[in-house]
């Protein structure tokens, strides 16, 4: 076999990386103090494919309507959260989502528009909705990515799961001190 001589260095420290990495693969691991809110890798995937399942049934079920729902799932537990038109279409996407494979329990944190958006007001709760997100990720005490935000007419919907309740109040605080905002409505859950 012909090998080139600039490659042998890489080659032989990829082989004893990968060396490394399956002997450890046998290493007994300590089993944690406390428990956590961690989910496993299979538990995420199954999570995502809940939430994947429950956004298409929707869309199925309820056609553009769907769109002012957030969809998130944790450990089983679907969190639908956003804007909707009618008390119908709140009940319609509850039993949906409650309907599919993998969900063992539905949270339902959906509000009822206050009153039909113009194009004019939709590009301002985009503006503020991005502004919101960009605060919450340039903050260092929340995860602005574990959140989701929806905004209808200046109101503000928080949704998602995180860590600890002090995260939720800060998410909130932030939320409030960003331009465009009238009111902030918290729907986040802590991490079980």
């Amino acid at each position: 076999m012909k090998t080139h001589p600039g490659f042998t260095g890489p080659i032989l420290a990829l082989a004893a990386v990968t060396a490394l990495g399956i002997a450890g693969c046998n290493k007994m691991q300590d089993a944690p103090a406390t428990p956590s809110a961690r989910t496993t890798v299979g538990t995420e995937i199954d999570d995502s494919i809940v939430t994947a399942r429950a956004a298409a049934a929707l869309l199925a079920e309820l056609s553009a309507r769907s769109y002012g729902f957030k969809v998130e799932t944790r450990k089983g537990e679907v969190q639908l959260s956003g804007f909707a038109g009618t008390q119908a279409d709140i009940d319609r996407a509850v039993e949906v989502v409650r309907a599919l494979p993998g969900v063992k329990k539905v949270e339902n944190k959906v509000s009822l528009k206050a009153v039909d958006t113009t194009v004019g007001s939709k590009v301002d709760d985009g503006i503020v909705t991005v502004r919101i997100k960009a605060a919450l990720i340039s903050d260092a005490s929340v995860k602005g990515l574990d959140i989701a935000v929806v905004t209808s007419n200046g109101e503000v919907q928080l949704s998602g799961f995180v860590d600890s309740q002090g995260k939720i109040d800060r998410a909130v605080e932030v939320a409030r001190g960003v331009e465009g905002v009238r009111t902030v409505s918290n729907k986040m859950s802590v991490k079980k």
